[in-house]
């Protein structure tokens, strides 16, 4: 795998050839070492492709990040489910990787008001999802999609409301809906922002790290980390990418694996432009922020036997739902995870900001006594560079038929692939595998 900086100079120097050796040797550029990037390269490669990763990072992974600056205790910042380990392609390859898996149990979790009880709302959450439920229903002829806030809103039983009962509506919209698709209620889609598809099993947690899968992926590529793509042509006969350092790579294809966020800031500009269709899938389609602030303790304060803590705060999106990795990893971790309004708004603050009115959240739930952490890490997927968030959803407007839309070839040649091009999978790992895989073929069968 070759993806040294001090290697970078030559290597872009390789493949900075000639259109007429490139089409001698067929080769295939893939933009991104994410995980849609590494399943295409790799199914490319094993069937005697000549491939390229040209990845804008210093490392491979894409929105795979674990952090290891904790000696001991590997932090996933981006993915963390294997989502549905039954049949799930991501389940086989972390087999292969030899990565150890964790199921996560949705029924060991504890919800605490503001006022450090511990509450009961299980049954009004039920309560609350058929309201949700009854409100999309009711928008489902209508002649234009509306958002999940606006079908709620317009539902007769929404406005009778007490407010304990708007209380828990927000809890229920924001552990559901905003940090399950990364969306504020405000832009996801009434009609489709849960329109896919999932495997089934438990959920699992890799402990030591969702690092390994990708690292496995990656063995034997040619990757090349730091290469910053800024166009791509199909003008001549052969495409062309060129790097931020002036450099061009000519391939016979390319496959285009970067975040939807990237292409959504036209940061790789096109010749000639992309096709109507793709413009405006990038346009329709959604493109979340879910960020987490990781909290670790001296020993728990909190329940060991649970996986997850609610926050019924009565704060619309803020601090609502909390996963401790005690019993996964043993350790005194809780991560907390914020998306929407609120998520953006902690962009704004210092990562100490953001930590003490976590520390606040908890200490609201468990009592004053709460000591402050001894680390804390904080995400900021929003303002990455080469993410600009967390993943795809369906907005307003945008469904299944979008996303294939984007996924669509251009001229034979220009691919594109990753989590947003996937109409069964989005914001999943496993989705952006597929897609790669798919990508990968489509080349093959061409």
């Amino acid at each position: 795998m070759t993806i040294s900086r001090r290697s970078l100079l030559a290597a872009t120097l390789a493949v900075a050839v000639s259109p007429s050796r490139a089409a001698r040797s067929g080769r295939v550029a893939v933009i991104g070492a994410g995980m849609a990037g590494l399943a295409c390269a790799r199914r490319l490669a094993t069937a005697g492709c000549e491939t390229v990763v040209l990845e804008a990072r210093d490392r491979i992974g894409g929105r795979i990040l674990t952090d290891r600056r904790w000696n001991g205790l590997p932090v996933d910042l981006g993915a963390s489910w294997i989502h549905g380990v039954s049949g799930n392609p991501v389940t086989a390859l972390a087999r292969e990787a030899g990565a150890r898996r964790v199921a996560t149990d949705y029924d060991a979790s504890v919800a605490h008001d503001s006022r450090g009880r511990v509450v009961d709302i299980d049954a009004d959450t039920a309560r609350m999802e058929r309201l949700i439920e009854e409100a999309r229903e009711a928008v489902e002829d209508f002649d234009e999609d509306v958002s999940l806030k606006d079908a709620i809103e317009a539902h007769p039983r929404h406005r009778r409301l007490d407010e304990r009962g708007r209380m828990l509506l927000d809890h229920v919209v924001d552990a559901q809906f905003q940090l399950e698709y990364a969306g504020d209620w405000s832009e996801l889609s009434a009609w489709s922002l849960d329109a896919d598809s999932g495997f089934g099993g438990a959920d699992a947690l890799l402990p030591d790290g969702y690092d390994a899968v990708p690292a496995f992926l990656a063995r034997g590529l040619d990757i090349r980390l730091g290469a910053v793509v800024e166009a791509i042509s199909l003008a001549g006969p052969k495409a062309s990418v060129r790097l931020a350092d002036g450099q061009v790579v000519w391939a016979d294809h390319v496959v285009v694996t970067v975040p939807l966020g990237i292409l959504k800031e036209g940061r790789i500009a096109f010749e000639p432009t992309l096709p109507a269709g793709h413009r405006e899938a990038i346009e329709k389609l959604g493109f979340g922020v879910l960020e987490k602030t990781c909290l670790r303790f001296e020993k728990p304060f909190w329940p060991r036997d649970v996986d997850w803590i609610e926050f019924f705060s009565g704060r619309r999106g803020e601090w609502t739902e909390w996963l401790s990795l005690t019993r996964a990893t043993g350790t005194p971790l809780l991560v907390a995870f914020n998306a929407g309004a609120y998520g953006r708004a902690l962009g704004s603050l210092d990562d100490a900001a953001v930590a003490d009115a976590a520390l606040d959240a908890l200490r609201a739930m468990f009592g004053s006594g709460v000591p402050a952490p001894t680390g804390a890490i904080v995400t900021r997927w929003a303002a990455d560079p080469f993410a600009r968030g967390a993943y795809s959803f369906n907005a307003v407007g945008s469904d299944g038929a979008t996303r294939r839309a984007l996924a669509e070839p251009v001229d034979g040649r220009l691919f594109f692939a990753g989590e947003a091009t996937s109409a069964e999978y989005f914001a999943t790992t496993h989705g952006a595998y597929l897609s790669g895989l798919a990508a990968a073929d489509a080349i093959l069968a061409a």
